[in-house]
């Protein structure tokens, strides 16, 4: 059996493309698993590529590594599993390594690529700040892996899949720790991570105020996501870590992505790495920014961006 689980809807829809590539090699059923009794959520799952969707109704009120382990163990066991693929949120990572101490057996975080060789598992992890790939298998079983969001396309919906959803209840062992208080993130309300095109900044930028030549831009684009490397949110502060691109921040998979007085330093690249098309934008000929762009537009950002914007908008109305 393959398991998939992510507390993100679109998440577990991503990781049951994968999955059901993987249950297919193998000749084994897939299936999903939703911790809190949604079973329209289960309905879902299974149009996305689940043939078993296992319902957990949760005496659990709210997230907790230890319990949400204790949950999907019992699950592995009962089912047999062999495979677990569970999503590269902060819970996920955490959920992840708990139940593999539990099960006692291996887990890898933030896989780029799981496959098969010989029947078993192995996957590719990106290494060293994006210089290297490392490609790792596993000797026991079940195999448990985490994968990043928007890494993989979920599958064409298809209503008409036939699957089945059982409803189970398990008896889970109270934590000792206690959630003594939650307190939502101050934000700007801004997601890099689901955006189609981003306008990234970085530090040809020379004021704060400047930033705005950056969000005309994405405006006309018909796109209103600014990113930035890591000296603009973490150094200078002009941005929150929200709009962060980088090893370090937020990885990012648009459709366009236009990197503006951004050097292109191998820490920003391993967040945008997946970008469509990447268009560069930086007076210096020799800057690495140029190394992973499609299209390079060499010189001063306060020259270039005023009239790509009007060209733009003249085109795009």
């Amino acid at each position: 059996m393959v398991l998939v689980y992510s507390e993100k809807e679109n998440i577990a829809y991503e990781l049951l493309n994968k999955g059901r590539e993987l249950a297919d090699k193998l000749g084994r059923k897939l299936i999903a698993v939703v911790i809190g009794g949604d079973k329209d959520l289960a309905k879902n799952l299974i149009a996305y590529g689940a043939d078993e969707v296992v319902v957990i109704k949760s005496p659990v009120s709210s997230f907790k590594a230890e319990e949400y382990a204790d949950i999907l163990k019992q699950v592995v066991e009962e089912k047999s599993v062999e495979t677990i693929l569970i999503g590269s949120t902060k819970n996920g990572k955490e959920l992840a390594s708990r139940l593999s101490g539990i099960l006692k057996t291996g887990c890898i975080i933030d896989a780029v690529d799981v496959y098969l060789e010989d029947n078993k598992v192995y996957t590719k992890r990106v290494v060293y700040s994006g210089n290297a790939v490392a490609l790792q298998g596993f000797n026991s079983k079940p195999a448990i892996v985490t994968i990043p969001p928007r890494l993989i396309d979920p599958l064409p919906r298809d209503d008409k899949r036939k699957g089945e959803i059982e409803e189970k209840e398990y008896k889970v062992k109270p934590s000792s720790s206690s959630i003594v208080k939650i307190t939502e993130m101050q934000t700007d309300s801004v997601n890099v991570e689901e955006a189609d095109i981003i306008v990234s900044c970085g530090r040809g930028f020379k004021n704060k105020e400047d930033l705005k030549l950056a969000e005309e831009l994405a405006e006309a684009l018909k796109g209103k996501t600014i990113g930035c490397s890591r000296p603009i949110a973490a150094d200078l502060k002009w941005l929150s870590e929200d709009h962060w691109i980088g090893l370090s921040g937020h990885k990012v998979k648009p459709k366009l992505y236009i990197a503006v007085g951004i050097s292109g330093q191998i820490q920003h690249i391993a967040g945008m790495r997946d970008s469509g098309i990447v268009v560069a934008i930086n007076k210096d000929p020799d800057a690495l920014i140029f190394k992973s762009a499609d299209y390079g537009i060499v010189g001063d950002l306060y020259e270039v961006l005023p009239k790509l914007t009007e060209v733009i908008k003249e085109k795009l109305g």
